[in-house]
């Protein structure tokens, strides 16, 4: 009789306690983190390894796009295919910056204004879907003064994204910072290895080669988003109880 009560107990308790559940996170931004196609290999977002980084209850939907702004990300309605597929627990990231300030470029910058009311719509309507945004300043670009020292690239728009932070109480990652800490680390010409630096010939998708101090090699990319990653087990300690380890044999 005890047999069958323990057994009829372990079926109830099986019910009760749900499964990992899934999460999701979401990636809204620009061409620093975006997927590339083939054709524009070695080019790699940090979004590209940060897939790898993750065990099996975590799925990485990654929407952002080359050339995309806080504008026209929403105009175009990237933003709207994400907030339509926000559950309860999901992550959105948000790193926006690169072409909000492109006063050049019309069809993409954002008034300062704009970028925030943006930044704070993204934050609220993740909120309202019981979401929890994560927000970031723009990667740093890769920029040296003649001594060597490392120079910010976004310093106008990153203090907007730490003035919205701010405001709304969001989870914070100083990207622009974190980013150019590494090439100073790595210094003014190694670090040309992390970013799209290539000579004529050398790689047949560039055949006059490319330079490029905002786009991200593979190698890049991967240093990156382990940055990312290295913030996320300080700050989102939630989110980072889910970062695969392999089992050591």
């Amino acid at each position: 009789m005890k047999k069958i009560f323990y057994a009829a107990a372990l079926a109830l308790l099986s019910f009760c306690i749900p499964a990992n559940k899934k999460i999701t996170i979401f990636m809204a931004g620009d061409s620093t983190m975006a997927i590339k196609e083939t054709k524009a290999y070695p080019e790699t977002g940090w979004g590209m390894p940060f897939v790898y980084f993750w065990d099996s209850t975590v799925s990485i939907v990654n929407k952002a796009k080359n050339g995309r702004s806080t504008k026209t990300f929403i105009s175009e309605g990237l933003w709207q295919s994400i907030i339509d597929n926000v559950q309860e627990g999901d992550y959105v990231f948000i790193q926006f910056g690169h072409n909000d300030e492109s006063k050049e470029k019309k069809e993409r910058y954002a008034t300062p204004d704009t970028f925030r009311m943006n930044l704070t719509r993204i934050i609220r309507e993740t909120r309202e879907k019981k979401g929890i945004p994560v927000l970031f300043t723009p990667v740093s670009r890769r920029k040296f003064d003649t001594t060597g020292v490392a120079l910010p690239t976004h310093a106008e728009y990153d203090a907007y994204v730490k003035e919205v932070a701010e405001k709304e109480q969001v989870i914070f990652i100083d990207l622009d910072t974190k980013s150019r800490d590494l090439y100073q680390q790595v210094g003014k010409e190694p670090s040309k290895l992390l970013f799209m630096q290539l000579k004529p010939g050398e790689h047949p998708n560039y055949p006059d080669g490319r330079d490029d101090n905002t786009h991200f090699s593979e190698t890049g990319a991967r240093l990156i988003a382990q940055l990312v990653l290295k913030e996320i087990r300080e700050k989102v300690p939630d989110l980072a109880s889910h970062i695969y380890h392999p089992k050591v044999k």
